[in-house]
């Protein structure tokens, strides 16, 4: 259902509930901020989900130019409504990312924003019942037995347990939609913006941001400030609200084994040719042992130490891993469960399997691999550190191109790497001033239950602001079983709910 509907930003008018938050009074607190868009987001639900739901059906993988640039106009249109003076910087052949500012009368401070609003790739046969452009409301998870159900016309509230299931409804459009909720429930209650906000919004994070680097290069102006806020990323697995300092970086390869020039029949040429899928396997298992340590040597040379501030941090995180294992239906965590894989295999293809399967030696295997990294480990040379492992193993190794058949005749082993590039981790120092006020104003908006990370598990290229000198703190809403980049991706209403009154808070009581 489609409910029409034209916004007005009116200064000036306040709720009955909010009228004990004057001006004269002080800046609000950030629980009467909560409390007081609260009641703005109650009556005011059918329009903050129509903007969601019209921005969700824009299909927005990043090689789909003339989609991306849809979304990117609706967005424009979206800021220039609350007041945003927005620019693009345009990449060739990509979206642009968005630039938008929007001051506030007599702040000292400015907060940039980022997010993105491109998507990962999609297999629409792979999602229940709908795809994934195709916004649609369920009572609850699928998991849970959720079923399809209209969206409710005014009048109706809408229930904290229903989602909504489509591609980037959890990442990353949903928080662009709340913080732009966040600024029109501010503005129809009279409770005045506290920082100046800048918002930065990547077409193309999902793979990798390359043009995001050389658009802040060209745009330092646009992203000078105070603190970096990043609302990529989900809400700590116990469900509880999460407040991170920082993010692991990433590097992706792609590892080929070569066998035969051709599949060969397995009665006539098996246990004789070369199985390049056993190979493959074995090669992978040598990269890391049973407990889930890696065994490429100096993996682990360059790692930066917590501080004692950060240990304690994570001594103090939620202990829910039972819960965890129960829902993801497994019976032992990789690792012992001291860690999350720092070595990650995340596809697998040789020959074929189930109905198609052939009695054949194939011609190759292949993996598609990603190392997660930590405060201080260079790419480059973490990479290096791959390739060196697998000529260990006995390979002779090729990059970024296929092997010459006098290679592939001239070696026993012959593998393929192909580097997909990577960024390094960033890491926030707990100690700050604007660490702890963030940490503060959600705390006291949110009721306290707010969990403190040193670091995200997750990836996001967070390092270009660092190096630009802006402090990087993450406060991310949606709920943490929302299948991002995977099908049948969700936002539970409750986590929008509440991360409209959390980005409200920030920008209506933030201070340090």
């Amino acid at each position: 259902m489609r409910v029409h509907w034209h916004r007005r930003l009116i200064a000036g008018v306040a709720l009955a509930a909010t009228a004990s938050l004057g001006a004269a009074q002080g800046p609000p607190s950030p629980a009467d901020v909560a409390k007081a868009v609260r009641g703005y987001r109650a009556a005011h639900e059918q329009p903050i989900i129509q903007e969601l739901v019209d921005l969700l059906a824009i299909p927005n993988i990043a090689s789909d130019e003339p989609n991306i640039r849809r979304n990117a106009d609706r967005l424009r249109a979206m800021l220039e409504r609350r007041g945003f003076g927005v620019h693009f910087f345009e990449i060739p052949k990509r979206g642009p990312i968005i630039f938008a500012e929007l001051a506030a009368p007599g702040a000292a401070k400015t907060v940039v924003f980022y997010a993105h609003y491109d998507g990962q790739p999609t297999d629409s046969k792979a999602w229940t019942g709908t795809g994934p452009f195709e916004p649609v409301l369920r009572t609850d998870s699928i998991e849970a037995g959720g079923t399809l159900r209209p969206f409710p016309g005014a009048g109706t509230p809408f229930r904290d347990d229903w989602r909504i299931y489509a591609r980037s409804a959890s990442d990353d459009k949903s928080p662009i939609v709340a913080l732009v909720a966040a600024i029109d429930a501010l503005a129809a209650t009279g409770i005045p913006r506290a920082v100046n906000l800048k918002l930065v919004l990547d077409s193309e994070e999902e793979n990798g941001s390359p043009g995001l680097e050389p658009a802040l290069a060209a745009n330092r102006d646009l992203v000078a400030g105070d603190v970096l806020i990043t609302g990529d990323g989900p809400v700590h697995p116990s469900g509880r609200p999460l407040v991170f300092y920082g993010n692991r970086g990433v590097l992706d390869f792609n590892l080929t084994v070569y066998g035969p020039v051709r599949g060969l029949h397995s009665g006539h040429y098996g246990n004789w040719a070369p199985n390049p899928a056993m190979r493959l396997a074995q090669l992978l298992a040598s990269m890391k042992d049973a407990s889930g340590r890696v065994l490429i040597d100096g993996f682990y040379a360059d790692v930066a130490p917590l501080t004692a501030r950060e240990r304690a941090a994570v001594d103090a995180l939620p202990q829910n891993d039972a819960e965890l294992m129960r829902e993801l239906q497994f019976g032992e965590p990789d690792g012992g469960g001291r860690k999350l894989a720092e070595l990650n295999i995340r596809g697998l293809r040789s020959a074929y399997v189930g109905d198609e399967s052939q009695n054949v030696v194939p011609d190759r295997a292949q993996a598609s691999c990603d190392i997660r990294l930590v405060k201080n480990i260079d790419p480059d040379r973490q990479i290096a550190r791959v390739l060196a492992h697998v000529g260990k193993q006995g390979y002779f190794v090729v990059r970024d191109r296929e092997p010459t058949p006098e290679e592939r005749r001239s070696h026993p082993r012959v593998a393929r790497v192909d580097y997909g590039g990577g960024y390094p981790a960033t890491r926030t120092s707990m100690d700050l001033p604007v660490s702890a006020a963030v940490a503060r104003v959600l705390d006291e908006a949110l009721g306290g239950a707010v969990v403190k990370a040193p670091t995200l598990g997750g990836s996001v290229p967070m390092h270009l602001f660092d190096r630009l000198g802006l402090p990087v703190i993450g406060v991310p809403i949606v709920n943490y079983d929302n299948s991002q980049h995977s099908h049948n991706e969700n936002l539970r209403l409750g986590h929008f709910w509440r991360g409209i009154e959390t980005y409200a808070a920030l920008i209506a009581a933030l201070q340090w």
